[in-house]
């Protein structure tokens, strides 16, 4: 995400690392071409002016100017103001009330429904019994789509196509039987740039729900937020940017909190139910800059069930093929390996974006399924006819097994060497792909 934002500010900030202090001109200069990128990113011009504004008054004072690295300085001027843009820190959904009402509105086409079974499973794995209901009388289908996303993700469903407003309530009164503590409502597009139409109002104010919850696409840019003013009136409490992982630009996450006053809570962020992630702006901000996200990548790591090995055999060099499998295998059921590099600092998409690395270990997968269990916890016993075995048994050849052995004891070399040092869960397995 982010890759044309990222890649032009990247050449700014490259460009004044280079000077050993900076000028009042060379701060303005820069804050010229960050202007630039932003607009060409589509932010809009409002949030460009306050974000430039703000660095400009912080980043001509002595502690840019008279820093010895002024250069990163100024970044650290820009970061803050572009946390400060999006919201300073995570505002997370309210969720009152038993059960918790959240009702999804948005334009048509935006993701609402996608989003309401990525959500349900988001709350689902945090302990909650979850129910979607579709209150979608127009769309054909509609039901049977949510239905479907409810199946997917293992949570209940209910439709109240035939009576939106009758039905919703009816299943609300049912929840409070059935023991469901969030209900999670999926509503009637409304066609871009149109006022939402009566039956929306009526249920935020039926249903005394605890969040509205306006869907937005996140590829619109800057227009999102001309789209969601539409929506202001019904008391939207929070924002899901849909299909952030395509969003080159990043125009709608920098425009929208400052120009509705409203968080943006979850980002859509793949296709998958899991791919739904809590919107930190302070990290948002660090990817924007191509800074990473080491706290994001730990836990996305241990959610997916990656484990931390212990540190007590890191230290000793006992890490065996075996945990390695166990990693990767944990790995591959999370997600594209994609997902997992991209929030590590200085890695560029275009690289994680590469086929050859979900290749690379797919047959790293099969040359150690294919190795006994004596093979996998004593490496040194394979001599050139085991190799030659495994090379048949995984489809490879004897080069890849011998390329696989290397890597193995170069990371259990820099596992023992860095295992002294505090790392975040999942953290201290990195060495080892």
């Amino acid at each position: 995400m982010f890759e044309s934002l990222t890649e032009r500010l990247n050449q700014v900030f490259q460009q004044l690392r280079g000077k050993g202090y900076l000028t009042e001109e060379d701060v303005r200069g820069g804050l010229r071409q960050i202007r630039l990128a932003l607009l060409a990113a589509d932010v809009h011009y409002q949030a460009v002016r306050d974000l430039l504004t703000q660095v400009e008054t912080e980043a001509t004072g002595k502690r840019v100017l008279e820093s010895l690295s002024p250069g990163q300085q100024l970044l650290a001027v820009v970061r803050e103001s572009m946390v400060r843009l999006m919201g300073e820190e995570r505002k997370p959904l309210r969720l009152t009330g038993r059960p918790a009402v959240v009702l999804l509105v948005g334009p048509a086409g935006g993701g609402k429904t996608t989003t309401a079974g990525k959500l349900a499973k988001h709350l689902q794995s945090r302990g909650k019994k979850v129910l979607l209901v579709c209150a979608d009388p127009y769309r054909p289908a509609a039901a049977d789509q949510l239905s479907a996303a409810a199946d997917r993700v293992g949570v209940d469903f209910a439709s109240a196509a035939a009576d939106p407003l009758g039905q919703t309530k009816q299943a609300i009164r049912e929840t409070q039987r059935s023991l469901h503590e969030v209900l999670i409502v999926d509503t009637p597009g409304v066609p871009p740039g149109e006022t939402p139409e009566p039956l929306l109002g009526d249920l935020v104010q039926e249903t005394h729900c605890s969040d509205v919850v306006l869907v937005l696409d996140a590829l619109v840019g800057q227009e999102a937020a001309g789209i969601a003013e539409k929506f202001l009136p019904l008391g939207v409490t929070g924002v899901v940017l849909s299909k952030l992982d395509g969003d080159a630009r990043g125009g709608a996450a920098l425009s929208l909190p400052m120009r509705t006053q409203r968080p943006i809570v979850f980002v859509g962020t793949g296709e998958r139910p899991e791919d739904l992630e809590p919107f930190h702006p302070e990290r948002m901000a660090d990817r924007i800059l191509g800074l990473g996200d080491l706290q994001g990548l730990a836990e996305q790591l241990q959610e997916a069930g990656v484990k931390q090995v212990d540190q007590a055999r890191v230290r000793q060099g006992a890490l065996t093929l075996d945990d390695f499998l166990e990693q990767l295998q944990a790995m591959n059921q999370a997600g594209p390996i994609s997902q997992f590099l991209s929030r590590i600092p200085g890695v560029k998409q275009q690289d994680v974006d590469d086929p050859e690395i979900e290749d690379e270990l797919k047959r790293a997968r099969a040359v150690i399924q294919s190795m006994t269990l004596e093979e996998r916890r004593k490496p040194n016993i394979i001599g050139a006819s085991r190799k030659r075995r495994i090379a048949r048994g995984s489809g490879t050849t004897v080069q890849e097994v011998n390329r696989l052995l290397s890597q193995y004891e170069e990371a259990r070399r820099l596992a023992r060497t860095v295992g002294r040092q505090r790392t975040p869960p999942g953290m201290g397995n990195l060495g080892s792909r």
